[in-house]
């Protein structure tokens, strides 16, 4: 199918096709790497969201996954039909200017171009023209693990490694190694058997939640981190800003102390003219009285000068105490400085030390999660092995029932047997009874006695009856 996908609604389509259900956060990297490469991902999922709200062809399941809807809608039947036969994409300008078209039957073959918009067996391509969603889907593009999961999705009962390769690489070129990586790495692949792997659409959700409260962690740590870099960024850059400020107070009191020294040198030649004038003045007595007006001004000059002198050493002094104060901040300053590049270097230790807990805390996450697995497997394999002895003993006691019960039947027989035979045994006795009281009723006649007793007489020991 020649030419590219025309919006955003096409790229949906045809990813939600190919993969059956998605999530909007794993639409949206192959949207972004589709169609809006300028925009940054939070841009495109609120794109994509606005999206599939927008079009009745996408619903919603209750585990938040996008589904596309391809019955569509029965009036673009028609047109669907058509595409079907003709194997190849067409315009609605050629679809109306085409002779069939002008039937009046087949005026109402197509609707609008919102209709088929809406309807997700159609995508338009950047050409003006219209294609099905089934045609030649680039599976090429899609992540290895999202082609993993929709080849468990299809064989629900589970594939070994080599069958989900097989599966896979119809789809895209890969190898055994990077799909046994995929399996192990995601915790919502299962291995049931040996060698049967299954997947868990619920693990898959508490590992997606998992990871996004883990990454918000991270994201709030690192700004976090960044705030106290721009702090101490500022603080760092308030005390060079202090040390300059000192540096250049220094220079100031360098400075007077240069203009110190040259008005000492000044001072010193004003001194060294004055005794040469009193050497003059005593070699010239005459011109002291002419000059001694001179003098006083000269004196009273001096003495401005000196006072001025004095004040400039009392500066002096006080600049001197400055530059001491100055230097004991400097030194304050240095050794706060320090501190704080000690506290830095402990925080990055910190942070490494935290990074490295972080590690084997997933490691440890895992081995456990691989412990429970086989623990799984093998709490599966023993409630097998109780339910097939269960149902051993099961027809052993059912077995030992039936013969139970026939021996009962047995028993109960030979019990109504052995009352017939008491009943007919009593009424035997009863008859027995009945007849020696007869018996003796007649022996309690004297005559009978009396024969009984001659009969025995003459029977003598043969003890014959009478």
């Amino acid at each position: 199918m020649e030419g590219k996908l025309y919006s955003l609604t096409d790229v949906l389509k045809k990813t939600l096709f190919f993969f059956d259900s998605l999530t909007v956060a794993e639409l949206t990297p192959y949207v972004h790497k589709r169609m809006m490469r300028d925009y940054t991902l939070s841009q495109v999922e609120e794109k994509v969201v606005l999206c599939l709200r927008q079009h009745p062809c996408f619903f919603v399941d209750n585990r938040n996954a996008w589904h596309l809807d391809l019955e569509g809608n029965r009036e673009n039947d028609a047109f669907y039909a058509l595409l079907l036969k003709r194997q190849k994409p067409m315009s609605l300008k050629e679809l109306k200017g085409a002779a069939w078209g002008k039937n009046k039957k087949n005026k109402r073959l197509v609707a609008e171009e919102a209709s088929l918009i809406s309807d997700g067996r159609f995508i338009q391509l950047d050409n003006g023209y219209w294609g099905l969603t089934e045609w030649e889907v680039e599976a090429g593009q899609y992540a290895l693990k999202h082609l993993v999961i929709k080849a468990l999705k299809t064989h629900p009962q589970g594939l070994s490694l080599q069958q989900i390769y097989e599966v896979v690489n119809a789809w895209r070129q890969t190898t055994v190694t990077a799909i046994e990586g995929v399996l192990r790495k995601f915790p919502y692949f299962e291995l049931v058997g040996e060698g049967v792997w299954t997947y868990n659409p619920g693990v898959q959700l508490a590992y997606e939640a998992l990871t996004k409260r883990y990454l918000a962690a991270l994201n709030r740590q690192k700004a976090r981190w960044h705030r106290d870099r721009e702090r101490w960024r500022k603080k760092i850059s308030t005390l060079e800003q202090q040390l300059q400020e000192v540096n250049a107070a220094y220079r100031e009191a360098a400075a007077a102390l240069a203009q110190r020294a040259e008005e000492v040198a000044h001072h010193e030649y004003l001194v060294t003219q004055m005794a040469e004038k009193d050497l003059l003045l005593s070699l010239r007595k005459k011109e002291i009285l002419r000059y001694r007006e001179h003098i006083n001004k000269l004196e009273a000059k001096a003495n401005s000068i000196l006072h001025q002198c004095r004040l400039w050493v009392k500066r002096a002094r006080d600049g001197e105490q400055e530059i001491a104060q100055l230097r004991q901040v400097l030194a304050k300053n240095q050794a706060s400085l320090e501190t704080m590049f000690t506290k830095l270097q402990q925080y990055k230790e910190r942070d490494r030390e935290n990074k490295s807990k972080l590690a084997e805390l997933k490691e440890q996450h895992a081995t456990r999660v691989a412990e429970l697995q086989t623990e799984i497997v093998e709490l599966r394999q023993k409630l097998e092995r109780a339910q097939e002895m269960a149902l051993q003993e099961e027809r052993q006691l059912r077995e030992e029932i039936s013969l139970l019960s026939n021996d009962l039947k047995e028993a109960l027989e030979k019990g109504e047997e052995a009352q017939r035979s008491l009943r007919f045994t009593q009424k035997e006795l009863q008859r027995c009874q009945e007849q020696y009281r007869r018996l003796q009723g007649s022996l309690k006649n004297p005559l009978v006695r009396l024969a009984i007793r001659f009969c025995s007489w003459f029977g003598g020991p043969t003890g014959q009856p009478i």
